[in-house]
């Protein structure tokens, strides 16, 4: 975290000197009273829509609804955690929701059941010190992730003003399931020639 906000901060600076050098002062100062305020508006508007997509998956998780989906995804769970429902159905449970969430585009929802899946999957790994294949394909999958219904997005590009929000949604599709694959693709290769080096 402290790398990044180091970096974030050499962004900012470097777009800034570059804006000064270019002769938009006023436009940077202009960003920085104005566009602050938008952005907070949009900020609190946008909770709106995230609110009520993170009820809906409450909803789901308590009618049970949840559970059916874990269910329905266990042949995926299985397939990119091997044995991970034996060893730790909690897991399990927690990927399919964070699964399920991002399916839906909520990122702010699928974050925390990531982190249960990790904790439990720390309960797991045999070198704490190391990250484990479960782990490394949870975050590959988690930041890629297929996005369904890009929630979020669309709320966005409605606050923005557009008229059809999700019309971008054969785009979403294409690029999020090229994205997930190739992610997890990686992943899974990784994991394959670490454990034959560890082995050799």
């Amino acid at each position: 975290m402290h790398v990044m906000n180091w970096i974030f901060a050499g962004m900012l600076a470097v777009g800034i000197i570059v804006s000064l050098l270019l002769g938009r002062g006023a436009e940077v100062t202009a960003a920085v009273l104005g566009d602050g305020a938008e952005t907070v508006k949009m900020c609190l508007e946008l909770a709106g829509t995230v609110c009520i997509w993170s009820g809906i998956m409450k909803v789901a998780e308590r009618s049970g609804l949840c559970g059916k989906l874990s269910r329905l995804m266990s042949p995926i769970i299985s397939f990119l955690f091997p044995g991970l429902a034996d060893s730790s159905p909690a897991a399990a449970s927690a990927v399919s929701m964070n699964i399920t969430a991002n399916l839906l585009g909520l990122g702010s929802a699928a974050t925390p059941m990531a982190l249960v899946a990790m904790r439990e999957m720390d309960r797991l790994n045999r070198r704490p010190e190391v990250a484990s294949d479960y782990m490394i394909v949870l975050t590959s999958l988690n930041t890629a992730s297929f996005q369904l219904i890009p929630a979020t997005v669309a709320g966005i590009r409605q606050l923005a003003g557009s008229a059809a929000p999700l019309d971008i949604l054969p785009a979403v599709w294409i690029s999020s399931a090229v994205s997930v694959t190739l992610a997890v693709s990686v992943a899974k290769l990784f994991c394959r020639r670490r454990g034959k080096h560890e082995h050799s």
